[in-house]
Order: structure tokens, then sequence, then C-alpha cells
């Protein structure tokens, strides 16, 4: 499946609905700090930080990319339930990691530390977690 990964920093009425129905599957964890999906798309967008796979003009995973000076942060990463398998978010990880170090910076995965799912994330993909 060609993914192709993209900085969103307009969306689209196709983009936000697909990026409503990527983030209603979202555990209510991994949306803080923000309220909702909605916030959380809208923070994404205004900042510059949301990052998202296209497959046939369709968003199918998104997650937001922070590019500090000193390091990058992956966070609040998330695939369709009904993609999920697939390779989206492995080929969101793959860009995310391939763009931090073109940049010359490390590339974190920022989650909530107690969370299993973001531990073994982390571990899979030996990438540092920091809590968010």
């Amino acid at each position: 499946m060609p993914v192709h990964v993209e900085t969103l920093t307009t969306a689209s009425p196709q983009d936000r609905l697909d990026l409503a129905k990527i983030y209603a599957d979202a555990p209510d964890w991994l949306l803080v700090p923000h309220a909702d999906a909605e916030q959380l798309i809208a923070a994404g967008l205004e900042s510059g930080t949301l990052i998202a796979g296209r497959f046939n003009d369709r968003l199918l995973g998104a997650a937001l990319l922070e590019r500090n000076d000193d390091r990058w942060r992956l966070s609040h990463l998330c695939v369709r339930k009904i993609t999920r398998g697939r390779g989206v978010g492995r080929r969101l990880l793959d860009e995310a990691r391939r763009l931090a170090g073109a940049a010359g910076k490390p590339l974190y995965l920022a989650a909530p530390a107690d969370q299993l799912e973001s531990q073994a994330l982390a571990a899979r993909t030996q990438l540092p977690l920091e809590p968010l």
C-alpha cells in the first residue's frame, strides 16, 4: 500500500472528515492534553505539526510531529481502525524518522509513560520514550 506522508497546514472538508474518523477510534489517553479529537486536529493544523498518511486521496493515519531545536517529538500517532495492520503507522513513523535524521535531530516518541502500548511501540521502533 503506497502511503504518501505529508504535513497538513490546511485541510479540505474531506480531509477533516478523514481526520475525525482516524481519531474517533483513539483511546482517551491518546488525545491528552487536548480536550477532544477536534481540538487536537485544530491545534496540529494551526501549528503545522500535523502529519498524515494519504492513500488514494484519503487520509488513513495521522500524528503530531514537533520540530524543536534540540530534538523532534512524534506524538498522537493513530491509524483508522479498519486500516490498522497494513503499514500506515509504520510509514508515518519511518517518514518522521527520515525527516528528523535529514535535519540532524534525534526523534523521540512522546506519549504517556504509563501506557503499555506506548512502551511497546517505543521498544519495537527503538525510539526513546518521552513523557507527554
